[in-house]
């Protein structure tokens, strides 16, 4: 077949369905004077599996491209503003553990002059000011005065400090629905689907749907969630698992009220360890997105509700007045993601846990490739699914050593949970041979096979050193220039967060100014 490639079939809504079509259809209607066609097919009675509430900065840049207001998804879809995660007992268990991940680069990132004069400097001092994090960039503190991350003033999707945001997965996707369909033409049908017809040579042919029609396309994007309808039931595409190496399988989700309107929302994701996994605790403008991930082979579910109840100080008497909402998982993803005419995205491609966020951006970075290098026909549909598959594979694998990161540098003792997170028979060879090159090394982006990463080296450097690993400093910073260049720019750090943390509005403050008078276009 030679023809034109120009149906694009999404099946399943949700915040991944929409998403992919919006990023899709945006991208061709800027790109491309070819009429294309997008219709997107869900169920009515398929709930939102509100996982993760949490978005990478990059959501930014996708909203501003598929001309979405900003204001008005602030607005609508409960949003605040995100500018890192906050870490505490991930590390040990004393009261003042904790570390941040931020979401700006360290001062003087390109030749890591601060890192290493933080890391010649450091002691085993708990004190705020010895955090790595506080020590190369602002927005720790920015993080612990709980401030946003731009003034009214400033535009849309511009900020002084980088930042991502916290989101009502249920209302972020109708509200990209209503986006979708009134302003960049994709087709909204609600049906089921009874069956996946393939052509002989195994090409999804077309979907025959509930409501007596047939649904036909060239291009089939799965996004039917942990079914995985398209990829997995139909084109019998396997599934590897990572449970030897990530043990979190469970999820206890719970909604959690402010006492009123005053209460301050948090500029961060706050992850709290726990014995078998942890909990999240993300700040929205009306409540709370409160969650404990947990692993169910080193506690049980009763445990694990147990502990989300203390977490948020219910009292046994209060706990029935609260809905607390069960996910199962098992880690890992799809061989491939690719095959035939069919790509999965989202929870049809795999899923890992909530940590870091990692979920929608993969759907993100999914849609742009896919549009970006749209295959012209079927006869070259092989070529664009083998690079997108090689480069997915990489990106997995990735995603899998940097959460592995978070748990397997813990020095934390009480289970066997954390224990065996440290055993050196679950920690994949790659993190282990880039551990033993960062351990005379601070991390750089030269140390990864690709130029753009989903989790650059500056993260490694922010997880790696708030958990207190060593890099041997013996060949670095010891040259007068560099003494000198780091405390620069240590003065220019110190002078960058007095001036945010005097000018900054708080979280809330700029949210109800964003209700009132929206935000500046740009």
């Amino acid at each position: 077949m030679n023809n034109h490639l120009q149906s694009i079939v999404v099946v399943g809504g949700g915040t991944a369905g929409w998403l992919s079509a919006g990023i899709i259809a945006a991208y061709l209607q800027k790109h491309h004077s070819l009429n294309y066609k997008i219709t997107l097919v869900e169920s009515s009675d398929i709930p939102t599996v509100g996982v993760g509430e949490g978005t990478w900065p990059t959501m930014r840049r996708t909203l501003q491209n598929m001309g979405v207001d900003e204001a008005d998804f602030i607005n609508q879809c409960n949003v605040s503003f995100k500018q890192g995660a906050k870490f505490a007992n991930w590390h040990s268990t004393k009261e003042n553990d904790f570390y941040y991940h931020p979401l700006m680069m360290p001062q003087g990132f390109v030749d890591n002059s601060l890192a290493a004069a933080w890391l010649t400097q450091n002691t085993d001092s708990a004190a705020p000011y010895n955090h790595f994090a506080n020590f190369v960039c602002p927005q720790h503190a920015l993080c612990e005065h709980n401030l946003a991350p731009k003034a009214l003033t400033t535009a849309q999707y511009s900020g002084v400090a980088n930042y991502a945001y916290h989101l009502d997965a249920g209302l972020f996707a109708t509200f990209l629905k209503e986006h979708c369909i009134n302003n960049l033409n994709v087709t909204h049908v609600i049906a089921s689907v009874l069956s996946v017809n393939n052509n002989v040579n195994g090409d999804i042919h077309s979907l025959s749907l509930d409501n007596n029609t047939t649904l036909y396309g060239d291009l089939f994007i799965d996004c039917s969630g942990f079914k995985s309808l398209l990829l997995g039931e139909n084109l019998k595409v396997g599934f590897k698992s990572c449970k030897d190496i990530l043990f979190a399988d469970s999820a206890l989700a719970v909604h959690m009220p402010y006492e009123d309107d005053t209460q301050v929302i948090s500029s961060h994701t706050i992850s709290t360890a726990q014995t078998a996994g942890w909990i999240w605790d993300i700040g929205l403008q009306t409540r709370r997105g409160v969650g404990h991930v947990y692993s169910s082979r080193h506690i049980s579910e009763e445990e694990a509700k147990e502990q989300l109840f203390v977490y948020l100080n219910i009292s046994p008497t209060k706990r029935a007045d609260f809905n607390v909402k069960k996910i199962s998982f098992e880690p890992g993803h799809r061989e491939k993601f690719w095959h035939k005419n069919c790509v999965a995205i989202g929870l049809s491609a795999g899923f890992l846990e909530p940590l870091e966020a990692s979920a929608l951006l993969l759907v993100e970075i999914s849609a742009n490739f896919i549009a970006e290098q749209l295959p012209a026909n079927r006869q070259v549909m092989d070529i664009t699914a083998a690079r997108f598959n090689r480069t997915f594979n990489y990106r997995w694998q990735r995603i899998i050593d940097f959460l592995k990161l978070h748990y397997m540098l813990s020095e934390r003792t009480d289970s066997l949970f954390w224990q065996q997170h440290c055993a050196e028979k679950s920690i994949p060879q790659s993190l282990q041979d880039n551990l033993a090159l960062w351990r005379t090394h601070i991390p750089n982006d030269n140390h990864f096979d690709y130029s753009v990463e989903v989790f650059p080296a500056a993260s490694y450097q922010y997880v790696l050193y708030g958990m207190g690993f060593k890099t041997a400093t013996t060949h670095y910073g010891n040259h007068p220039s560099a003494i000198k260049k780091a405390q620069n720019l240590a003065t220019k750090n110190t002078k960058d967060t007095a001036e945010l943390v005097n000018r900054l509005p708080g979280n809330r403050t700029l949210l109800k100014q964003i209700k009132q008078y929206g935000l500046q276009k740009i």
